[in-house]
C-alpha cells in the first residue's frame, strides 16, 4: 500500500495530498512529527523534511518532485499543462507559494501560534505574526490580481499551482487568518478548489490542542 509520512497543517504535506487524491490514488496517511528527527524517519529522507511518499517500492521526497513524478507516472487528470510556457508559469507560482508565500506568512503564522506549541519551543513572536498578518494582505492582492485574467491561478485549466496556493491557505483558514471578504475572486476560487472531492480528507484533519476555525469545514462559506 502507497503510504504518506506528512503532518496534519503542513502545507507541502497538503499540496501531495491533494495531487494524491485528484488522481484517485490510495494511500495510507501517516503523521510524523519530522522535528523529533527520529531515526526511522531520518533513513526515509536523510533531509528531515516532510511529505515522503513511499510508492511502489520507492521511497520519494520534495513535493514539488512528488508531484511531478505524479502528473507523468498518472497523467489523467493532468496537473501540469503540456505546453513549455504553460509549464513553467505552473512551476513559477508553485515556487512562489512555496518559497515567498511560505516564509513571508505560513512560517510566520502557522509556524509561530501552531507549531511553537506542537514543538514546544516557546510562545509565538509577537512582531512575527504581526509581519505575517500584513503580508498575506499583499499576496491576496496577488491572487486576486491573476484571477482577474484567468479561471484559474496559471491559465484555464486547474493546475497544481492551485493546488500549492490552497495548501498554504488552507493552513490559514485552519487558524482563521485569512481575510475572504478581501477579494470576491479569491474567496470564489478558493469555494471552487475547497468543493472538490480531493479536499474533503484536508477539511476531517484536527491538530491536538487546536479548534479549527468554526467555518474551516463548511463549504458555503
Amino acid at each position: 500500500m502507497n503510504t504518506l509520512y506528512h503532518y496534519p497543517l503542513s502545507p507541502f504535506s497538503r499540496k501531495v495530498r491533494l495531487c494524491l487524491a485528484e488522481k484517485k490514488i490510495e494511500v495510507v496517511l501517516v503523521e510524523e512529527r519530522y522535528w523529533e528527527q527520529d531515526a526511522d524517519f531520518l533513513r526515509r529522507n536523510p533531509a528531515g523534511k516532510i511529505p515522503v511518499l513511499r510508492m511502489a517500492g520507492r521511497t520519494m521526497s520534495e513535493s514539488t518532485a512528488i508531484c511531478e513524478y505524479l502528473d507523468e507516472s498518472f497523467p489523467t487528470p493532468p496537473l501540469f499543462p503540456r505546453d513549455a510556457e504553460g509549464r513553467y508559469e505552473v512551476r513559477r507560482l508553485v515556487g512562489w507559494f512555496d518559497d515567498k508565500f511560505y516564509h513571508d506568512v505560513t512560517k510566520k503564522l502557522i509556524g509561530e501560534r501552531v507549531y511553537r506549541k506542537v514543538m514546544g519551543t516557546g510562545y509565538p513572536d509577537s512582531a512575527n505574526v504581526k509581519s505575517g498578518a500584513k503580508a498575506v494582505k499583499y499576496h491576496l492582492d496577488y491572487l486576486a490580481f491573476l484571477l482577474e485574467q484567468r479561471r484559474w491561478l496559471a491559465g484555464n485549466e486547474m493546475t497544481i499551482a492551485d493546488f500549492a496556493a490552497a495548501a498554504h491557505l488552507s493552513c490559514l483558514d485552519y487558524t482563521s487568518d485569512v481575510d475572504w471578504n478581501r477579494h470576491e475572486v479569491v474567496k470564489d476560487w478558493y469555494a471552487k478548489i475547497k468543493s472538490r472531492p480531493a479536499f474533503r480528507s484536508l477539511l476531517a484533519d484536527e491538530v491536538p490542542g487546536f479548534q479549527p476555525a468554526a467555518h474551516y469545514a463548511d463549504l458555503d462559506f
